[in-house]
């Protein structure tokens, strides 16, 4: 692949991919292929690197304000989403010092309780829409879905790609939904979900990501947290090199998100590693990469905890979500 020259040229070859299904299909499948043992290799090499002290309270605030805390239960009521939003902006409420976390994430018909229980804070609202998380309707619902939560004051959309038409090589049908969520997503930032765990391949999720940039991603992202398999160190370091090498071609940044299983602090620190390593410093910020999870921030207020008083807390110190 030829690299072009400069960012507008970049963005002009690329414009050029999407024009037909076969230029699209050329273009995702001469990417080049994953080799998963060197990828596997590389995401637990780097996650053995040991953060400590300063550097690891550093972590422990930068992974909160990445969190986005998250409920997507059909057993969701207005109270508990209050109670999630309350906790976005004082995730503890002992400690003033302690950062808010980037966003709560819930269903369409619970934006605009999220948006009132966190007025006034910079917590972020994010709605999953397009019939999340199997993606099964058609795209006039989905839109419909879009619309919905963007009305209700959602900042964010959090999508999910048809996994059937990726799966089958209509790589343009998905394209095109992308384009369609981002236009109707209006100024609120657009998540592309994958469900990596159902892409089958390390090759899958590479042209997924590029697929996802192509059509106006703000950010990629692993998983619904509803399979199996959802964020993984490796899965989240291809995605990784793929932002970074977009950004190279086009001049354009776009985030990442994993999300799903991520339940430690010591798990999230290994994902910031990752960060610094491959994508660079530009992306250590909650407008580049955030933490899917609703567990995670638990654990890592009793670290931050355990760092300032030397002990860890009793399990009262936090609420159970």
């Amino acid at each position: 692949m030829t690299m072009p020259t400069n960012a507008s040229a970049a963005a002009h070859a690329l414009t050029d991919v999407t024009a037909s299904d076969s230029t699209l299909r050329r273009f995702l499948h001469g990417l080049p292929g994953v080799d998963a043992v060197g990828l596997e290799g590389r995401a637990a090499s780097l996650g053995t690197r040991s953060i400590k002290t300063t550097a690891k309270a550093y972590a422990i605030d930068l992974a909160i304000s990445m969190v986005d805390l998250t409920t997507l239960e059909g057993a969701d009521t207005p109270g508990k989403v209050r109670a999630l939003g309350a906790k976005a902006v004082h995730p503890d409420p002992t400690d003033r010092t302690t950062p808010s976390t980037a966003a709560v994430c819930v269903y369409p018909d619970m934006v605009a309780t999220a948006k009132e229980a966190v007025a006034g804070s910079t917590v972020k609202v994010a709605s999953v829409a397009t019939a999340f998380p199997a993606g099964r309707a058609p795209l006039g619902v989905k839109l419909a879905d879009v619309r919905e939560a963007v009305a209700a004051g959602a900042d964010e959309i959090d999508m999910v790609i048809d996994r059937g038409a990726f799966l089958a090589g209509n790589y343009m049908k998905v394209y095109d939904e992308i384009v369609a969520v981002k236009e109707a997503s209006g100024a609120a930032r657009l998540k592309v979900i994958f469900e990596t765990g159902e892409l089958s391949t390390y090759d899958n999720i590479r042209r997924a990501s590029w697929l996802g940039m192509l059509g106006g991603a703000d950010f990629i992202k692993t998983s619904t947290g509803k399979v199996a398999v959802n964020a993984t160190p490796a899965n989240t370091l291809l995605m990784l090199e793929a932002v970074r090498d977009f950004r190279a071609q086009t001049g354009i940044q776009v985030g990442v998100k994993p999300a799903g299983g991520i339940r430690t602090t010591k798990d999230a620190i290994k994902f910031l590693v990752l960060v610094n390593e491959t994508a660079g410093e530009d992306w250590l910020d909650n407008l580049w990469f955030r933490f899917g999870a609703s567990s995670l921030l638990n654990d890592l207020l009793m670290q931050r905890q355990k760092l300032a008083t030397g002990r860890y807390s009793g399990p009262d110190y936090v609420t159970v979500d």
